[in-house]
């Protein structure tokens, strides 16, 4: 039995494996990956193409799971929950960023923030309060009733950041979350980051590029599915 987690971890992950059976070949895409994420850290997961990463952040992120090994979040142990409680997590305890924004192209920015909430079973009152706080943390506020098509890509990841965080989550992951932006734009999304970091979100970035990963705190490096190493950055100043 692996070890419980103590109150400080919001991630253990024991030994991760993970097969994926095509056919006539498997293919183990994790090879007993093992790590550990405190509470309010900042984390970039980084590993070239086929490395593992991809597997591991959705395992991570209770989209997938391993083919052996544990993995708690939050004190549980993921694999003995039932898919209402998994679903009851993904919507309420982990919010997901990705490299291609995912918003509704035909609701405005408001309410593609807002649709968490209603999968929550929010009130209407509640949903409109909390759509409106968000948008204003990421600095969307008067661009709300916007379709994703008149904003900028910078801001559409911005409104995809506010339906991250709508539901108050602890943890936040990130997907490559600047790959679809100019330099220029991806650092203001990375401060945006630090922003909501130092307000006491825990974030975990997946990313390839070294300059990215960089304004994380600490780098866990991926290859060929196992943790090749780790590291501790000085963060973005």
């Amino acid at each position: 039995m692996s070890p419980a987690p103590d109150d400080h971890k919001i991630i253990l992950a024991v030994n991760l494996t993970k097969i994926y059976d095509l056919g006539h070949q498997q293919v183990e895409a994790l090879k007993g990956a093992s790590l550990t994420i405190m509470k309010n850290e900042f984390v970039a997961i980084m590993g070239p193409s086929g490395s593992g990463k991809s597997t591991l952040m959705n395992i991570l992120g209770c989209l997938d799971i391993p083919t052996a090994g544990d993995y708690f979040l939050n004190g549980k142990l993921v694999s003995t929950l039932s898919e209402d409680e998994l679903a009851y997590i993904r919507n309420k305890e982990i919010g997901f960023v990705f490299q291609v924004f995912n918003l509704l192209p035909r609701a405005n920015a408001f309410r593609n923030v807002e649709l968490p909430m209603i999968y929550a079973g929010a009130s209407r009152e509640e949903r409109e309060e909390r759509a409106r706080r968000a948008l204003e943390m990421v600095e969307m506020k008067d661009r709300m009733h916007h379709l994703p098509s008149e904003l900028s890509g910078g801001e559409r990841q911005r409104v995809a950041i506010a339906r991250a965080l709508v539901n108050d989550p602890s943890l936040l992951l990130a997907d490559e979350p600047t790959g679809n932006l100019d330099t220029r734009t991806g650092e203001e999304i990375l401060k945006l980051f630090h922003k909501i970091n130092d307000g006491g979100n825990t974030i975990i970035m997946v990313t390839h590029d070294r300059e990215v990963a960089n304004h994380a705190r600490r780098i866990i490096h991926i290859r060929d599915g196992q943790i090749e190493k780790e590291e501790r950055t000085g963060g973005w100043l």
